[in-house]
């Protein structure tokens, strides 16, 4: 268990992507199974212990230490797993040793939920530290350590000499801890069988543009299509198996049973999913109320129908076409258009344009409010996973800006858990009150947060928990200017506003809170 602790330690206190890799890479080639293997799935976020929840844990310290000391020690350290880590009084009898990981994800595994809060208790006792904090975090799943499934896919890839895509081609098919994958890997066994008979094939992303960037590119050697508000899917059909993949993999299908029914193709499609009514496309708010569902209601079904808007043809019948080029694999995607319902199932039109200023214009002027931008593609492009230099290109549209002030800070979680670095934000009404309208985390520099970290705790005015509320006035505080892609309406949120992919652009030290940007310009965003 020591062993893993210090992976997370060395990972979370490694800013660079290589290094992150070359740590995860040693850990797997040094450590045996089934340990590796279960570090991995909880790396990827494969592990499930549905067993252990934050309460059981909050009402486990609570047996053992003093509740305003526990609240004062979090409020302090500002991470859960991390405060009942160093918090937790070991028992006079207990004797610390260093079980295997293996070992531990048996015991939680096995456990019903009556019994989990005896292991998790009886594991505390047995463990140092810092072995307590990876226990803790690997039993919330909130590892928070920068790793994403495909830099992780990547360590193995390196592990066994081998191309990251055909890692990606398996994976689906595989389950912790990944015994016959890791025997591949090192040459002891064969390459592991898919065991999904409809698999996942690895998505190919684009690379952000800035406008400076197009002069080095001919815009006859590209393809423009619309970047639609949705999220990215993956449609196959194989016989009877139908399946909805989102971009890494995951199968979303149960939550979209109105979509599967509607694909009557053989093959795989690359495109968007969004909410469609008859021929408008909803705003991402809608598509929301569908994501992350185990089953949906008949009111979802008949308020939220989904659409499929078809970017790509990855399969069709037999043939494999990501070897050709773009323009290849769109001619027959577009063939394939007249028979497919088009109540559910289109294609992303191409945007025509001979220059640069002719896609500029386009693009600054879509026909469509739940557009975002457009995707360049290079027509000589085969369908490469993972995110290749010089093939395809996103270049959204310029995001909007206000100037909010700061309302309430929290603390962050890894190495910002000493740090206020979770801001949430707020406009003036039209009665001179502030109302919050978003939250956003990053986009700031170390020292701009070590700045507002200092500003948060010299203005705090009240505590709730782990959020602090922060002095704002029209003559003191903080404004912020926030960048955002777009708002919907919402019924959660007391504005009636919820702001998409909000972020820190700028600090506004130079602007008084009185001078922030009022609700009704806001609100003169929002879609019809």
């Amino acid at each position: 268990m020591r062993r893993f602790a210090t992976l997370l330690e060395r990972l979370v206190t490694t800013p660079q992507r290589l290094g992150k890799l070359r740590l995860l890479r040693d850990y797997l080639a040094a450590v045996p199974d089934p340990d590796r293997g279960w570090a991995l799935a909880a790396i990827t976020r494969d592990l499930d212990l549905a067993g252990v929840k934050p309460a059981m844990l909050r009402a486990l310290v609570a047996e053992r230490t003093d509740p305003e000391l526990f609240a004062l020690s979090y409020d302090y350290v500002g991470d859960l797993a991390e405060t009942i880590a160093l918090i937790w009084p070991v028992r006079p009898h207990a004797a610390p040793d260093d079980p295997p990981l293996g070992e531990v994800v048996a015991a939680l595994r096995a456990a019903s939920r009556r019994e989990a809060p005896q292991v998790v208790e009886a594991l505390l006792d047995r463990l140092d530290p810092s072995s307590r904090f990876a226990l803790l975090k690997l039993v919330t799943g909130g590892l928070r350590i920068g790793i994403s499934a495909r830099l992780a896919k990547q360590a193995l890839a390196e592990l066994g000499q081998r191309d990251v895509g055909e890692i990606e081609e398996i994976w689906h098919g595989l389950t912790p801890p990944y015994t016959p994958l890791f025997a591949w890997l090192e040459g002891r066994g064969p390459r592991p069988a898919s065991t999904l008979a409809c698999p996942f094939r690895p998505v190919m992303l684009a690379h952000p543009l800035d406008a400076g960037e197009l002069d080095a590119l001919d815009p006859a050697d590209f393809a423009a299509e619309w970047k639609w508000d949705g999220i990215r899917v993956q449609a196959t059909v194989c016989g009877p198996d139908r399946r909805l993949y989102s971009r890494t993999g995951d199968d979303i299908g149960q939550a979209f049973p109105d979509l599967l029914a509607a694909l009557d193709f053989e093959g795989t499609l690359d495109g968007e999913l969004l909410v469609r009514r008859g021929a408008d496309t909803a705003p991402f708010s809608d598509l929301q109320q569908r994501l992350n569902r185990k089953t949906v209601t008949a009111g979802h079904l008949r308020d939220f129908p989904a659409g499929f808007r078809a970017y790509d043809a990855l399969v069709l019948g037999e043939r494999d076409l990501r070897p050709l080029p773009f323009a290849e694999r769109r001619a027959r995607l577009e063939a394939l258009a007249p028979d497919l319902d088009p109540t559910r199932v289109d294609l992303s039109p191409l945007v025509p344009f001979a220059t640069w200023a002719d896609l500029a214009a386009a693009r600054a002027s879509p026909p469509h409010p739940v557009i975002e931008g457009v995707m360049l593609k290079r027509r000589t492009s085969p369908y490469l996973p993972g995110r290749p230099k010089g093939h395809w290109f996103k270049w959204k549209r310029d995001p909007h800006l206000i100037d909010a002030v700061l309302m309430y800070a929290q603390r962050g979680h890894g190495k910002r858990s000493g740090f206020y670095s979770d801001y949430t934000f707020g406009v003036w009404t039209d009665d001179d009150a502030l109302v919050p309208v978003g939250k956003a985390y990053f986009g700031f520099t170390d020292e701009e947060l070590a700045r507002i970290d200092r500003f948060v705790r010299a203005n705090t005015t009240e505590r709730f928990g782990p959020v602090r509320a922060v002095r704002a006035t029209p003559s003191h505080g903080l404004v912020l200017e926030v960048a955002f892609e777009g708002l919907a309406r919402s019924t959660r949120h007391r504005s009636g506003i919820a702001m998409r992919f909000p972020r820190i652009a700028r600090l506004r030290w130079d602007k008084p809170p009185c001078e922030a940007d009022r609700l009704a310009t806001l609100e003169a965003l929002l879609p019809p």
